[in-house]
């Protein structure tokens, strides 16, 4: 008896120290989401703010515009740059650092004198976005237990969609209130504090192997990492083509008041986030399966657009389809990439930050391109009709989808 007393003793202080370590990684994941929310908060921040820093910095609202412009093409750029040029760094000081950079690049734009000054420091928010989102999209993997990797990727990911909710609409309230460098000082609060807390959280992420140039173009002959940078070409481009002109389309096709767009927007996110979290647990049962979901579900909210959206119902209805739908694609499409490349995730994930934050910049073009020249709610066809191009690309899935089960 007093052996068995004994054995449960000694058990129990192990048991205590596995939850502990586990609910540091969850706190670890945490602050990599809060990270991610910072970042998309930051590039799409200008938004709701372009009028106050033009007339502020006298420049015209599409110079202004330039603040969102530049960090998503430097993003596209640094996401396959930062892994080569940093080699074999731990990835908790990469992160941490570029965290500082961001926190820096607020605090340029807080005091900025003019407008040239100002667009340096989005240069160094764009070098942010696309080195920590390369790294942090496939950390989930070296965070957590293999079973919880869906959920955690889900709620990294979850960054993004919360941004849009509430730090974007935040964050503009802010700088109505008390004015835009307010906005970006705060904003720089929140860069600190992320900093502090990965430096307190994360564990030591040795690269298990510095990423090359040869090997980030090796990417490309990987059958699955070719057919998830072209998926996700297509469907961020689709997307961006119409959904940049989704209040006009609310108001003309659906006939909706202008003063309630951006609390149908606001459940544009929330749908988002739902759809963000449901797309994290169902790729972990089928990759392939949910991809085609998603797909046909956004394709047919945008196909859809022109014949149901007529009226204000229908119009709302589609509005939420489409955002539960475009909510799961960043989880699911990073999940692709990963399975696709167990053995170079690092190169696979800056590959993909990379095509996203381009494909985002060519949507907003071709779609704006479109709206000046023909009727606006052909954006909307052609929106769905590229994105339903995307289930060419499906069959590459069944190895991912096998690769993906295995690693759970």
């Amino acid at each position: 008896m007093a052996t068995l007393e004994t054995s449960a003793e000694t058990a129990a202080p192990a048991e205590t120290a596995e939850e502990r370590t586990s609910l540091k990684s969850w706190f670890a994941v945490i602050s990599v989401a809060v990270g991610i929310f910072t970042l998309v908060t930051a590039e799409q921040l200008p938004i709701g703010l372009l009028t106050s820093v033009g007339g502020a910095l006298h420049v015209s609202e599409g110079t202004a515009g330039l603040m969102v412009t530049v960090p998503g093409l430097v993003a596209a750029l640094s996401a396959p740059l930062i892994p080569v040029v940093v080699g074999r760094m731990d990835r908790r000081f990469l992160l941490v650092g570029l965290m500082t950079v961001m926190a820096v690049a607020n605090l340029v734009t807080v005091l900025a004198p003019n407008f040239g000054v100002l667009l340096a420091s989005r240069v160094l928010v764009g070098v942010t976005i696309g080195g920590f989102w390369a790294v942090a999209g496939g950390l989930a993997f070296r965070l957590v237990q293999p079973a919880a990797i869906p959920r955690a990727t889900a709620l990294i990911f979850g960054g993004v969609a919360a941004a849009n909710v509430l730090g974007v609409p935040t964050g503009t309230l802010i700088g109505g209130l008390a004015g835009w460098r307010t906005a970006f000082a705060t904003l720089g609060v929140l860069a600190f504090a992320v900093l502090v807390a990965l430096l307190a959280l994360l564990p030591s992420l040795p690269a298990t192997r510095p990423v090359s140039v040869r090997e980030l173009f090796g990417q490309f002959a990987n059958r699955g990492v070719r057919a998830g940078i072209i998926a996700t070409a297509l469907i961020v481009t689709g997307h961006l083509a119409a959904y940049t002109y989704v209040s006009p389309m609310l108001q003309q096709v659906s006939g909706i008041d202008e003063d309630l767009i951006s609390v149908l927007l606001l459940g544009f996110g929330v749908a988002g986030i739902i759809g963000n979290f449901v797309a994290g647990a169902a790729v972990a049962k089928n990759l392939g399966r949910t991809m085609a979901v998603i797909i046909v579900a956004l394709a047919a909210a945008m196909l859809l657009f022109p014949l149901l959206g007529k009226s204000q119902a229908g119009g709302i209805a589609l509005l939420v389809l489409w955002g539960l739908a475009f909510g799961g694609v960043s989880v699911s499409l990073q999940t692709w990439m990963l399975t696709s490349a167990p053995d170079a995730m690092e190169a696979a994930s800056a590959l993909w930050v990379s095509v996203f934050n381009l494909a985002i910049a060519l949507g907003a073009l071709v779609g704006g391109l479109i709206v000046d020249q023909v009727e606006l709610i052909t954006v909307a066809w052609l929106g769905g009709v590229v994105v339903l191009l995307t289930a060419c690309t499906l069959p590459s899935l069944r190895n991912a989808g096998k690769a993906g089960k295995t690693a759970q």
